[in-house]
């Protein structure tokens, strides 16, 4: 009589490379000179950064928590330059992943769609009951809309132009109307104006409506020496109240879509 032989006593027949992958590491497939090649862990100057804008945004919602709305409000905009360095990083050094561009999307989920909410449900919403919430839950689903529908786009529209309302230039018109109006007292119109703000982001960022991105802008070419001094102007104006200063800039940049869009009749097409 034969013994049947238990999965325990069978030979392990899998590549060693897949069992590797058991021990939690990372790994990769990256193309080197035509040929698929896996590698194992990750970039850490990157991943780094975006690390250190998923704790600024973590940083604004502890802060909303505790009543630290102006700190709250800051830590926003920290994640805001965290995360324009961190891509700019990985394309200087070379070290972009797909590991990077995961993680990144979801650091920019907490930084500029939970933390934002947040930070004004906590400073002016939740005295509102339901509306207060509801209004809350439409920045964070846009967000979240919005950072999805960007990640299957990459490659396939225009670089000249956003669809949609960036996460980041949403999460500081909501954190640029808190950090100006945090010394407020409980009001009827601020209330409104927190609501037509918040709202109006979330529905900004999964609309159709196309943004200016500036990445067709070449920084690296000569240009007149006045233009340092412009450069220099307008870090003196951002100075002497950034708060009001941010907010404004950011609010502009958010009506420009639509009232670009209404001059042109409609939304237009974003070239393949």
């Amino acid at each position: 009589m034969t013994e049947e032989k238990t999965s325990a006593d069978a030979p392990d027949t899998r590549d060693p490379e897949d069992v590797e992958i058991e021990d939690g590491e990372v790994v990769e497939e990256e193309m080197v000179e035509g040929a698929k090649v896996r590698r194992k862990g990750i970039y850490l100057l990157p991943n780094a950064l975006t690390t250190a804008s998923l704790f600024s945004g973590f940083y604004a919602i502890v802060s909303a928590a505790n009543g630290i709305f102006d700190n709250a409000a800051i830590a926003v905009f920290v994640s805001m330059v965290l995360d324009g360095l961190d891509g700019r990083v990985a394309r200087m050094t070379n070290t972009q992943s797909k590991f990077g561009e995961e993680y990144d999307s979801l650091a920019d989920m907490v930084a500029f769609g939970v933390a934002p909410g947040l930070v004004a449900f906590f400073w002016s919403l939740n005295g509102l009951g339901k509306i207060g919430w509801a209004v809350t839950f439409i920045y964070v689903a846009g967000a979240a809309l919005r950072l999805a529908r960007f990640n299957t786009q990459i490659g396939s529209v225009d670089k000249k132009y956003f669809v949609g309302l960036a996460s980041p230039s949403a999460a500081a018109c909501v954190a640029g109307l808190v950090w100006c109006f945090h010394d407020f007292g409980e009001s009827s119109w601020l209330s409104l104006l927190t609501i037509v703000v918040v709202a109006g982001s979330g529905l900004l960022m999964v609309s159709n409506i196309l943004y200016r991105s500036f990445k067709d802008l070449d920084l690296r070419g000569r240009v007149p020496f006045a233009a340092i001094l412009l450069v220099v102007l307008m870090l003196v104006v951002i100075a002497l109240d950034p708060a009001t200063v941010l907010f404004t800039a950011f609010l502009l940049y958010a009506v420009s879509g639509p009232v670009r869009a209404l001059f042109r009749g409609k939304p237009g097409r974003v070239s393949q």
